[in-house]
């Protein structure tokens, strides 16, 4: 819209007036100067993305002496022994070199759309993906040199899914629908009462054009990409990283959070606390064979509390190796190992542990009788989690070693966050396997609510009443007996009852529910491909960074508000007053007050955008409620404080004719041309927050950009910016400059923000 003006300004200049072309010219060397500094501020956000994705590199499991240890994928070197499990991105080309088959998917690479089974001795190639199993292999190719040329890369930042185009339209067509009708109105009744073409070519014309491309609001899209980028470097700060910033805006109407409990709200580390051994077996007995059906290099909490537990009774587990191990598999639901007695001739056995009545029914061949059942009850009503351990001679008959109750301490601040985000307005709904009564037991513990429902409910619930499902889902505080699976029609659910949900996830299983929540958050120790399903992946560990994000995510909305509301109300004010002060001048003292040109529209848009693209860094508070776009809201606060600015500019109109006598027009034209940079720099320090303007202080880029911005203002003022081509506008007097000065000050901080409290107590508020 600036370059129409400037052609405009060029052809009248040609034609009519001269003194247009220096108007063109200038015009055309702000545009040279904005458009560099709208590429440096695109450019910072876009590095501020760029860093951000390096922190969200694939790691990997390798052995290096003689430890297991997790390093970026990149420093891995051909020879290195790597681990990897179901749900991880293989990071190199690797041979297998354990015996256990696993399924490969390389459908990102291939298209084959099933996984490859693979076996020892078969090359897993960089980029795809573990599916089941788990694999010990030794690494062969790397970087550029492994089959696909390249690893794959996991975080891409697409497109964000904003709502910044739909915001940006409403907003311009507000704008413009108020600006087109000053100007409809401004047309005809000039030309009835004046009967003059020139007129309305010289002065009515280039009027409207200006005034059209003052309420185009050109630096909103810039504003929507530097603020989130701004937020997401925040965010980072605080244990969130940011994969999509569209996550920055969802962030903040976010309305229920679905969190595992395993991990987000507990420490996801078991701990055994009671042992109950069969007939014929000991306590040392029951935790041993549960040690050796575990394994310390998959990092699984449960195999590592059986570990933790037999090295802090000091049991020999050295004196057995594990010739083979099964990982936990979801359709067995139990680990298995084939072990050798090193101590007595070799003896070689199998253990396992897994759901005690999986082992106890479909293993053991046994029913379980009322003790086993009342102690499992006990425990369960407890809190704890109950697993059996069975042992086989001949790997064909199993029988039954014990029972061994663990529980997941949940986080000491676990209740203080739940509070936090409640405070805040998200309810948080706690997800997990656990049966009922465990779920109901933590829930207690944490604060949450008792109104418990399973996974199974909930889909017979949706095949039958899907309604009925999402008002349930809504009111529920706990899911329990769920599969990762079920957390994607848990999103459903609470997404048909009109909620904004957060989801957090670690698995490969959970990469839907995490894509479908419009804030999907991969915890901290999440698989590659739930860090690559997600919008947010944490760098901390429990809900911290999930209530620092919404913080966050408050205050970033906020400064978009701001930005938004301070372009209604300018916008409103200045074609208004310039469209009243130009028709009442013109037709009734037939010396038309040209309050604006084309280089005052210019000057105002790049003054004032260097000011309020500082917004991006502000103080401001976030709403202590979920947000959500009101454009509508927002133009109407917007033109009530514009009708107040409107009155405020004809009292110093009355200022200026009566108690300076400006006669000028060129000086009067000096006199306003102030009054509209003053109030522009100084109405975005009261929109900036809801309550009155001292409720937190500024941001320091804002204050620093409001004051250069008033300097260079006083200095063309005063000056009137002397040059080759002389004068660019009548200086005004230290006296009418102090008058203006004081005058919007006044206006601004003592009226202008009582007239914004005074319209939120109407229920005209943002």
């Amino acid at each position: 819209m600036l370059e129409a003006a400037m052609i405009v300004c060029i052809i009248l200049g040609l034609t009519i007036d001269p003194a247009r072309l220096v108007d063109a010219y200038i015009i055309a060397a702000l545009l040279v100067v904005n458009a560099l500094i709208g590429f440096i501020h695109e450019e910072h956000a876009a590095r501020a993305v760029e860093l951000l994705k390096q922190r969200l590199q694939v790691m990997a499991r390798v052995l290096r002496n003689g430890v297991w240890q997790a390093l970026p994928a990149r420093f891995l070197v051909p020879g290195d022994i790597i681990r990897i499990r179901a749900g991880d991105i293989v990071p190199a080309d690797a041979k297998i070199i354990t015996s256990e088959e696993v399924e490969v998917d390389q459908s990102a690479l291939t298209g084959e759309s099933m996984p490859v089974i693979k076996r020892k001795g078969d090359i897993m190639y960089s980029g795809s993906i573990l599916r089941r199993g788990e694999a010990t292999a030794v690494v062969v190719r790397t970087g550029l040199n492994t089959y696909f040329g390249k690893t794959v890369q996991l975080v891409q930042t697409a497109r964000p899914k904003l709502h910044m185009e739909e915001i940006i339209s409403k907003v311009v067509s507000a704008l413009l629908i108020m600006v087109s009708i000053l100007v409809i109105v401004m047309f005809p009744l000039t030309y009835f009462y004046l009967h003059s073409l020139m007129f309305l070519a010289d002065y009515v014309l280039p009027l409207a054009i200006m005034l059209i491309v003052f309420a185009v609001p050109v630096a909103l899209p810039a504003m929507f990409t530097v603020t989130m980028a701004v937020g997401a470097q925040e965010m980072a700060r605080k244990g969130a990283l940011i994969t999509k910033l569209s996550a920055v805006e969802d962030s903040a109407s976010m309305t229920v959070l679905c969190a595992d409990k395993t991990g987000t709200l507990t420490y996801n580390r078991l701990t055994v606390t009671h042992v109950v051994p069969m007939k014929g077996y000991s306590e040392n007995e029951v935790l041993l064979y549960g040690a050796l059906a575990s394994q310390e290099a998959n990092q699984d909490p449960i195999d590592l509390a059986f570990i933790r537990a037999a090295k802090e009774r000091k049991l020999l587990i050295n004196d057995f190796e594990v010739k083979e191990f099964k990982p936990f598999d979801p359709s067995t639901r139990r680990t298995e190992a084939l072990v050798v007695d090193r101590n007595n001739g070799g003896r070689i056995f199998r253990v396992t542990k897994g759901a005690v009545r999986t082992l106890a029914e479909d293993l053991c061949r046994i029913k379980l009788g009322e003790d086993v059942e009342s102690i499992m009850n006990s425990f369960a009503a407890s809190g704890y989690r109950t697993l059996g351990v069975a042992k086989s001679e001949d790997g064909d008959h199993w029988e039954m070693v014990g029972l061994v109750a663990l529980y997941d301490i949940p986080r000491e601040d676990t209740p203080k966050l739940i509070q936090e985000l409640r405070n805040l307005g998200v309810r948080v709904k706690m997800l997990t396997g656990d049966a009922k009564p465990i779920a109901r037991e933590i829930a207690k513990i944490i604060g949450l609510g008792e109104n418990v429902m399973s996974g199974k409910e909930l889909k017979e619930l949706l095949e039958k009443e899907p309604q009925k499902a999402a008002k349930l889902a809504e009111e529920a505080d706990v899911f329990a007996e769920i599969y990762p699976e079920d957390k994607y029609f848990i999103v459903k659910s609470l997404q048909a009852s009109r909620q904004i949900v957060g989801m957090t996830g670690d698995g490969v299983n959970d990469s839907p529910a995490l894509k479908q929540a419009e804030v999907g958050i991969a915890v901290s120790n999440a698989t590659d491909v739930a860090k690559a399903a997600a919008s947010v992946v944490l760098t901390v560990e429990g809900l911290s960074g999930v209530v620092e994000l919404v913080r966050i995510g408050r205050s970033t909305f906020q400064r978009i508000i701001t930005w938004i509301l301070n372009k209604v109300v300018k916008t409103f004010e200045i074609a208004v007053f310039v469209t009243l002060a130009f028709i009442i001048s013109a037709l009734f003292w037939h010396n038309p007050i040209y309050a604006v040109s084309a280089l005052d529209v210019t000057l105002f848009l790049f003054l004032i955008d260097f000011v309020t693209i500082s917004l991006s860094t502000d103080n401001a508070k976030g709403s202590p409620t979920p947000e959500k776009w009101d454009v509508p809201k927002l133009v109407k606060l917007g033109v009530g404080l514009g009708i107040f600015t409107v009155a405020e500019m004809f009292g110093l109109l009355f200022l200026a004719l009566d108690y300076f006598h400006i006669g000028n027009v060129h000086v009067l034209h000096t006199y306003y041309f102030t009054a509209i940079m003053y109030m522009g720099v100084l109405t975005p320090f009261i929109v900036r927050e809801r309550g009155p303007f001292w409720v937190s202080r500024p941001g320091k880029w804002l204050i620093i950009a409001s004051v250069i911005d008033m300097v260079v203002v006083a200095f063309i003022a005063l000056t009137g910016l002397p040059g080759p081509w002389g004068h660019l506008l009548t200086p005004i007097t230290w006296q009418e400059f102090a008058a203006v000065a004081l005058y919007c000050l006044f206006v601004n901080f003592a009226i202008n923000d009582r007239a914004k409290l005074m319209l939120g107590r109407l229920g005209i508020s943002r």
